[in-house]
């Protein structure tokens, strides 16, 4: 497959080389678009040389191809034959500046022109101040982007190149890789299937936190991002969407309805508020299987003496839900560290799931914290179904995959 990767005019210019070996290493064939300030930061050299072809510089004369070329009517009309080749156009990074161009179809250069003419699905990945994203004409020009079916992969939070903190900074390599290749693996890029458009889907993510004291709590290491996923999919499978999220460092999925919640208790209110409404379930949270029996009032201070929490069990959300659920589908999680096949099938039974995901979270590269997973997909029906190491939006994609052949064995069976 063919993938045009553009390149404009950001410091995080130099971060595309890294982006482009990976595409490579998975077998894509990369073909390299700079627009004229992209190359103030990377001579095309370093991209030629990593791609193994010429990289597009400019419309016309010199700039039309590879250094030197004379000006001809082939470079004028060549982004139309690479705009009708790609099977995905990548622009990473994109800055505020390309961002408004693609937003108003201006077409000033190869790089708009390629997006203007192509046919292909368009994945953005922007960099920039992180007051120039927060301003609302560039939140208006993602928005009319998004609204016109373009991928965004948010930028992350942190310590600008500008010297200011806070969103801006390019994503990370791992989440620019698994968008191209979920993008690339969906059944129709530019428009996905529909297949859930009928149902509505309550998922539930991240952890839970149960207060010691008004500083302290006991959690645990999920970062929520399966469970993010799993709603982003939905989402654009076309579902109706309730997300129960516990504190997270995520940015809430654009067209779901988050409810935030922070500790059990809490998610089990919500989750008994909502339940009724979802025909599918998705318990992708990792609540706190215990809570401190009591919790100080104030500040719990250090004395040199031994401190000793009592615990007690918190509220079991999901057994609650699968004694009542009906003829609603309940799929729920297993993290586990050992024994990961003997234990979701425990939890499958005896909390009366129509399937769960088996997770092993004892590994640095899957699992909590990381954007990739490796699981295995059980169901009440006898499916067993392992999926090796994949980010985790794919995983996301293959769970909905059974869901929805569960789904409609259930309804060929009423």
């Amino acid at each position: 497959m063919k993938v045009a990767v553009g390149i404009s005019g950001g410091i995080a210019a130099y971060k595309a080389a890294e982006i482009v070996r990976e595409l490579q290493q998975r077998g894509l064939d990369v073909q390299v678009i700079m627009t004229r300030n992209a190359q103030e930061f990377v001579r095309p050299l370093t991209f030629a040389a990593l791609s193994g072809k010429k990289v597009i510089t400019g419309m016309f004369g010199p700039e039309g191809g590879a250094a030197g070329q004379e000006p001809n009517i082939e470079s004028a009309i060549e982004h139309i034959a690479v705009a009708q080749s790609i099977d995905l156009l990548l622009v990473a990074p994109a800055t505020a500046d390309i961002l408004a161009k693609f937003s108003r179809g201006l077409a000033d250069d190869f790089l708009t022109t390629t997006y203007l003419a192509t046919k292909a699905p368009v994945i953005v990945v922007p960099a920039m101040n992180v007051n120039m994203w927060d301003h609302p004409a560039t939140q208006e020009n993602i928005s009319r982007l998004r609204e016109r079916g373009v991928h965004i992969v948010e930028p992350e939070s942190g310590y600008l190149a500008c010297g200011m903190t806070g969103p801006g900074r390019l994503a990370s390599n791992d989440a620019i890789i698994s968008r191209v290749m979920d993008v690339l693996a969906a059944p129709s890029a530019a428009a996905p299937v529909q297949d859930l458009s009928r149902e509505v889907v309550l998922v539930t993510a991240g952890p839970t936190r149960e207060a010691i004291d008004p500083v302290r709590y006991i959690s645990n290491r999920s970062s929520g991002k399966m469970g993010y996923a799993i709603a982003q999919a939905a989402h654009d499978r076309g579902a109706r969407v309730l997300l129960v999220s516990g504190p997270t460092n995520l940015k809430a999925p654009e067209g779901v309805e988050t409810i935030r919640v922070t500790s059990v208790a809490e998610m089990r209110d919500a989750v008994l508020a909502r339940w009724q409404e979802a025909s599918i379930i998705i318990k992708a949270a990792a609540p706190a299987d215990f809570r401190p029996r009591q919790q100080a009032e104030q500040k719990i201070h250090k004395s040199g003496q031994d401190l000793t929490l009592t615990l007690e069990p918190t509220e079991d959300i999901l057994r609650e839900i699968g004694k009542q659920k009906g003829d609603r589908l309940l799929v729920g999680f297993a993290a586990e560290t050992e024994d990961l096949l003997a234990n979701a099938e425990r939890k499958l039974k005896a909390k009366h799931l129509d399937m769960i995901i088996g997770n092993d979270v004892s590994g640095a590269d899957t699992g909590f914290d990381s954007d990739f997973n490796s699981v295995i997909i059980l169901s009440a029906g006898g499916l067993k179904r392992e999926l090796a190491r994949l980010p985790k939006n794919q995983v996301a994609a293959e769970i909905l995959n059974e869901v929805v052949h569960l789904r409609a064995r259930s309804h060929a069976r009423a």
